[in-house]
């Protein structure tokens, strides 16, 4: 009768031995995990407030701009395509459009506004309740105005009133604080996985040979680099541009975005992670190539239908239904698609006469 052989039958350690040690390093990653995500605690606030940023930006580019541009009708996207997103690499200190929001202003400056009134009228009706100190006004100063600063508390109160339409809001009591507590999370998450990584590396590499523990060693700093690129590509460059044309369906149809922080926060993290993600087309590529499921030759022969595969996947893994999305993340997979045939040819082994196999 055929016996049935155990897969660690080979191996110099028992299947309780295995999972022992792997015990041992989730029990390490764990640990490592709690520390990031306690001083991630501790900063919790001004991590809400970097992953509120983009948001908080373009509301206040959405109503500190008065003028619509981008109508829902009429909306021209190479006019937007050269204005909006080379003006979203310019820094913020030098946007003329975010210098009034993002000055601050004082407590006495907050209770005063100012108003323009005729200097005709204005002339005329002081001449009108003290004649003898005041002359009638003559002809000259009609169009003309004065600029006269009045001073009130409640003008600070309407100033704060108008200010929270801008932030992003809470529907419930206790989202503030669970909001507070999932950015906590990630961000120790992110922090740790370093850590959690090496760890698990330790396990898996006790059974690998020494030619597959050097491919570890060459790409996965390749593969974190490609990620954290991705990650930032779309935080600081595609969140920008992708809410400036959301927020201006806004402004064309004349609504007020009120953003509720939960899903503002479930957006911001899923789409960079989404970018992160898309930004591995090389080193997936490179694998396809190593176990010979394609070759460099394929790659470049069946470009069209890779162009076809990538919009796809664009517009799988986006979060939203809005084409400036899917396009923010296409033409950078288009590069990195010939990134990774460059990397395919750098990597294919060399035959006895100098030409890659």
């Amino acid at each position: 009768m055929a016996t049935t052989k155990d897969l660690f039958d080979d191996s110099t350690m028992t299947f309780g031995e295995h999972l022992e040690v792997l015990r041992f390093y989730l029990i390490r990653a764990l640990l490592g995990l709690m520390v990031s995500v306690v001083v991630s605690l501790i900063f919790g606030e001004q991590l809400v407030r970097l992953i509120r940023q983009p948001i908080d930006a373009a509301l206040r580019r959405a109503n500190v701009i008065s003028s619509v541009q981008d109508d829902v009708k009429g909306f021209n996207f190479w006019t937007w395509a050269t204005s909006g997103i080379k003006g979203q690499f310019v820094p913020p200190s030098v946007r003329e459009e975010d210098k009034a929001a993002l000055k601050p202003l004082t407590e006495d400056e907050k209770r005063e506004v100012n108003i323009a009134v005729s200097a005709y009228d204005f002339i005329a009706e002081l001449h009108r309740l003290i004649p003898e100190t005041f002359p009638e006004p003559k002809e000259t100063l009609k169009g003309q105005s004065l600029d006269l600063p009045v001073r009130s508390e409640a003008f600070r109160q309407f100033r704060r009133s108008a200010e929270k339409i801008d932030r992003p809001v809470t529907l419930n009591v206790q989202e503030a604080f669970m909001t507070y507590m999932k950015v906590s999370f990630i961000a120790g998450l992110v922090i740790a996985s370093p850590w959690i990584f090496y760890q698990l590396w330790l396990f898996v590499a006790a059974g690998l040979y020494p030619h597959e523990r050097k491919y570890v060693h060459t790409y996965l700093p390749m593969s974190i680099v490609l990620f954290l690129g991705g990650v930032a590509f779309c935080f600081y460059a595609v969140l920008p541009t992708v809410l400036d044309f959301l927020l201006s369906y806004n402004q064309g149809m004349e609504l007020t975005a009120q953003i509720r922080i939960s899903e503002w926060i479930s957006f911001a993290v899923t789409l960079p992670l989404m970018f992160g993600i898309s930004f591995q087309l090389p080193l997936a590529m490179l694998f396809l190539s190593k176990i010979n499921i394609f070759k460099v030759e394929h790659y470049i022969a069946q470009w069209r239908l890779a162009v076809l595969a990538i919009a796809i996947i664009s517009m799988i893994l986006t979060p939203t239904p809005d084409p400036m999305t899917m396009l923010m993340m296409m033409t950078p997979l288009l590069v990195l698609y010939g990134l990774g045939i460059a990397l395919c040819k750098w990597s294919a082994p060399l035959s006895p006469l100098g030409e890659p196999t």
